[in-house]
């Protein structure tokens, strides 16, 4: 076992703190990764929050994992020491199930096994990236290719494979309106990559504070959801909504701006239990789904992706001393996109 240093919650809504983790020793199938960069996610405030129900204490959040490969099991053979990688949301599942094996296994039968606040194989509470090491099964590390670096590819990790698995599952692309609802961490990833993917690209805010970012990021257009007249000029215009935003919203309102056949993913889970009209999906047979991250295999494919369309998350890198700062500005929507900690600081 490796001693390592690391932030962690102690209690529900508890200020992060520095303390040390036992990670497991490097077993057959292991790879032991120096942790770079690490991104901060809505989830994890939710989770040191207890926003989402009970939750494992103390916690290390982090599940957009960045870093380079030091050490590997006698049986690795995806991996070598000094290659750069990635850990996402899940460090394992039941790899024997329908899911697992069509490479979903972000829908395991079973569960996966987060990457924190959740209980490994070996009965021991996960524990994140916001520390300087992780031990992870090679069959659930990805590889970051070249062209991106660290910092910005750390968010794909998460927001990127958020984004990514529905537009490609809905089909964004050429000839397809997409709307994005949120410029934010996951907003600004999902703008980038439906425009990569070439799609009509529609950002919807609650204001046009952010319409200039918007722009230089690929969206076609821009419209402020306070005003009225947005969604009277909007009515069936796209066939694909994707909602990104962790709060409320008048579902029916938005169900009306889709064209027959047209779907709304949800992507953000608030916290709050959501109102929902079943008479508002009435009539041109709309579609209310949700979409949750990647398979492995995908992950990597939208990582490649990245890459060659020159797409990284646009991030605010702060020292693990400014975390508990990052969260409140997080929930004041006060980052522009995404808070990735430099875990030297740590």
């Amino acid at each position: 076992m490796t001693t390592v240093a690391a932030y962690a919650a102690p209690a529900a809504k508890a200020p992060l703190e520095r303390m040390t983790i036992e990670r497991r020793a490097v077993g057959e199938k292991d790879v032991l990764i120096d942790i770079a960069f690490v991104g901060i996610c809505h989830s994890d405030i939710h989770q040191v929050r207890e926003g989402w129900g009970k939750a494992i204490f103390p916690m290390v959040p982090g599940h957009e994992i960045a870093g380079v490969v030091s050490q590997t099991g006698a049986g690795v053979t995806r991996f070598e020491v000094g290659d750069r990688v990635g850990v996402g949301c899940m460090v394992d599942s039941c790899r024997e199930c329908t899911n697992c094996r069509a490479g979903l296994e972000q829908y395991c039968a079973e569960g996966p096994v987060w990457t924190y606040n959740a209980v490994g194989k070996d009965g021991k509470p996960t524990d994140g990236g916001y520390s300087q090491k992780i031990v992870v099964d090679e069959n659930y590390v990805v590889r970051i290719p070249q062209a991106l670096s660290l910092d910005v590819a750390a968010p794909l990790l998460c927001a990127g494979i958020t984004t990514y698995s529905p537009l490609r599952h809905w089909n964004a692309g050429p000839g397809k309106k997409v709307a994005v609802v949120g410029l934010g961490g996951l907003g600004h990833m999902a703008v980038k990559i439906a425009h990569a993917l070439g799609a009509d690209v529609t950002v919807l805010s609650q204001s046009l504070s952010k319409r200039d970012d918007g722009l230089r990021m690929g969206a076609d257009h821009y419209y402020a959801t306070s005003a009225p007249a947005t969604f009277e000029n909007l009515a069936g215009s796209f066939d694909v909504i994707l909602n990104t935003v962790s709060a409320p919203l008048d579902f029916a309102a938005y169900f009306s701006l889709l064209r027959t056949d047209g779907t709304m993913v949800n992507l953000g889970l608030p916290e709050e239990a959501a109102q929902l009209e079943l008479q508002s999906l009435f009539g041109g047979r709309r579609s209310m789904s949700s979409s949750g991250i990647g398979g492995i295999a995908e992950t990597q494919e939208m990582l490649d992706f990245c890459a060659d369309h020159a797409v990284g998350a646009e991030i605010e890198l702060i020292g693990a001393d400014g975390i508990n700062e990052a969260y409140e500005r997080v929930l004041a929507s006060d980052v522009r996109y995404r808070f990735v900690i430099d875990v030297a600081t740590i």
